[in-house]
């Protein structure tokens, strides 16, 4: 760390020294142009007092307009502008100096006068724009020609121009590599014959057969389609492109980290996920980038899905520090071995620990001094909380209690504890432990509100099924496409709100800048809980449907489709807050939707608490349920909402559906 500090103050100094040169050169080449004879000789006299203080001056405006925030090989249009505004106020202050020595009669006369002061305006601009621009000019023709010789798949790219302009850049500079880009194609019509960065417009999406075909009688046969954000979007018709590109054999990759907050552009496989929802929630990266810059941040159950890539998303948004605090040691080394970790300038580490033991967590949490802790350990299948109750009380309870004391104790600007929208008005063990869990997140945020500063917040972040998570059903479906079926369904009733994982973590930290924030400072009731603006529902059976006809087969005719029934615990609707949460407003941020809290005062807490801990020692659920239901009246409900799931198929629905998991 210490050599790359050092490396990069010895190019910050290199780039200040080129500049106080070239203002030197700008003014000694105003005068040789502008004068000449004793007029030229008298300036030039002076410029040992002059140049001294206009150049600490022309230091101090350089840095001002951030000349050095820069890399010259990515110098830009907008590093230009910077530039331009720079010499425009040191020509003003060359302007203002004439009118102090004319004004205090020291001369007499103008020493520079308007023409000098505007042909060193022209050529201050010149030599350091020009010199920033030729260096970006021959490292980019450089790394040209370099990735040229390197790239070996010729390739078609789809997506608009806007897009492809960004992903042809990551080509030419390396960030993307292999691809030979032989030609695009746009859904935009009016782009078809244009040219971009050398690369021509062929036609539409629809004209994807006939390029592919004129392009192989010419001897340049494509390999591989490449499909931009906008190429996905439900106006470009995806589906069928994607039919389009399996008719012809050919691979269809996509482009990630196009504005996402990634470490850049990649490529990755096209999923049938990819193809599903909505259009994502645009996330303001500016304020998650000033919120998470510099900032140290722990992620309980970081190897998980979810846990995961709030990792990846703290890193690219400018942590300076991550703990991947996780039981597991497989999942524990498969994060920290993602490429886009072991790239970080952020300090990554690891440490194997239970949350379920409450002084390991708290010794590994308090020595880390995490500014921010994202709590994503949890057991989270349905199933198999409804069977193993103690276990999912003894995680989503007690390590939750465990993991929001240590970040307290360690003096943590805030927590998010994930939950789900199976917490609100719950009917299984899943959502009652994790509604029980969001009240002692409340219950210790309104401690902490008591005091001083309010130390820690302490919030809560309610998911709805996260596409592609463990046990979602997603990965589910396409198994079991992939096998020649059965997918085995639950309930063709069944109606599920979805997120992609990238949006759910997104959500995690846009809630935590937030309740950090704003909702810190505004003196009045806050924030407790926060959801995702997910759109309409989605009904399982339609889902089902789209997948067994984006893999190519027809539902019910080539994959069959067989009914399991709901299972214990499942209902066949979500909702997002409960009945009687009072609503919060959140001016500024779009696509998010919070409550206030709504929890019991702390000694009746520690009351169920204690009972709980004591049922689970023996062993007996209806004394853990009767806390659950004193805690959580909705919970004594739960009776008939399993009989509305238990109850037949609706026969106006002829597909499937399934439950998938509601956390990663």
């Amino acid at each position: 760390m210490q050599q790359r500090l050092a490396k990069t103050h010895a190019k910050t100094a290199v780039m200040v020294a080129h500049d106080l040169a070239a203002t030197v050169a700008a003014v000694v080449l105003t005068f040789l142009f502008r004068f000449h004879g004793a007029a030229l000789a008298e300036r030039l006299h002076a410029l040992p007092l002059l140049l001294p203080p206009f150049l600490v001056v022309a230091g101090v405006v350089y840095a001002r307009f951030r000349l050095y925030r820069t890399k010259w090989r990515f110098a830009s249009l907008p590093d230009l502008a910077g530039i331009v505004r720079a010499a425009s106020v040191l020509a003003l202050a060359l302007l203002v100096v004439d009118w102090v020595l004319v004004s205090a009669d020291l001369y007499g006369f103008y020493f520079f006068g308007k023409i000098a002061i505007l042909l060193y305006w022209v050529l201050q601009i010149f030599l350091l724009g020009g010199t920033r621009l030729a260096f970006r000019y021959l490292k980019y023709a450089r790394s040209r020609q370099t990735n040229a010789r390197a790239a070996t798949v010729p390739t078609l790219l789809l997506g608009r121009g806007s897009d492809i302009d960004v992903l042809l850049r990551a080509i030419e500079t390396g960030a993307v590599r292999k691809l030979s880009p032989r030609g695009i194609l746009s859904p935009k019509g009016n782009e078809a014959g244009q040219y971009m960065r050398g690369v021509p417009v062929l036609g539409g999406f629809e004209d994807l057969e006939r390029v592919v075909m004129d392009l192989g009688s010419r001897g340049e046969p494509i390999r591989r389609l490449v499909a931009a954000p906008s190429a996905l979007a439900p106006e470009a018709t995806p589906d069928d492109l994607l039919a389009r590109a399996r008719r012809l054999g050919l691979p269809l990759a996509r482009v990630v980290g196009l504005g996402e907050g990634t470490q850049g552009p990649e490529l990755a496989p096209l999923e049938i996920e990819d193809l599903l929802l909505r259009p994502t929630v645009a996330i303001d990266r500016p304020r998650l980038e000033r919120f998470l810059t510099g900032r140290r941040v722990v992620v309980t159950g970081g190897g998980g899905s979810i846990g995961s890539e709030i990792c990846l998303r703290a890193v690219a948004f400018g942590a300076s520090a991550v703990l991947v605090l996780d039981s597991s040691e497989p999942a524990l080394h498969g994060i920290l071995s993602h490429p886009a970790i072991l790239a970080a300038q952020a300090e990554v580490t690891g440490v194997i620990a239970d949350i379920r033991e409450r002084e390991r967590t708290s010794a590994v949490i308090a020595a880390f001094r995490p500014d921010y802790v994202m709590h994503a350990a949890a057991l989270k299948q349905v199933p198999f909380l409804e069977r193993d109750w103690q276990e999912g009380i003894k995680t989503n309870v007690f390590g939750s209690l465990n993991v929001a004391e240590a970040a307290v104790a360690a003096g943590a600007r805030a927590l998010v504890m994930i939950s789900t929208d199976k917490a609100i008005e719950p009917v299984s063990q899943l959502g009652v432990t994790k509604r029980f869990a969001e009240m002692i997140a409340q219950s210790l945020d309104a401690d902490q509100a008591r005091l001083p500063g309010h130390p820690t917040r302490l919030i809560a972040v309610r998911f709805g099924n996260v596409l592609g998570s463990a046990g979602s059903v997603v990965p589910v479906f396409k198994a079991q496409i992939a096998r020649g079926g059965p997918v085995t369904v639950t309930h063709p009733d069944m109606v599920r709100y979805f997120m992609t994982v990238r949006e759910a973590c997104d959500l995690v930290l846009t809630a935590a800048s937030h309740a950090d924030g704003e909702a810190r400072a505004d003196g009045g009731e806050q924030a407790a809980v926060y959801v995702l603006k997910m759109g309409q529902p989605v009904r399982i059976a339609e889902l089902a449907e789209r997948m067994i006809r984006l893999a190519g087969f027809e539902p019910g005719a080539e994959i069959e489709i067989a009914y399991t029934g709901a299972r214990p615990g499942e209902r066949l609707n979500e909702i997002l807050f409960a009945r009687e949460e009072p609503r919060v407003g959140l001016p500024g941020i779009d696509g998010v939707m919070a409550a206030q809290p709504i929890f019991a005062d702390r000694p009746r807490l520690d009351g169920w608490l204690a009972r709980l801990r004591a049922a689970v020692e023996v062993g007996d659920r209806a004394a853990a349920d009767t806390v659950f239901e004193e805690a959580v009246p909705h919970f004594r409900e739960r009776g008939a909402a399993k009989a509305d799931a238990a109850a037949p198929p609706s026969q106006a629905i002829p597909a499937a559906a399934a439950e998938p998991a509601a956390l990663g």
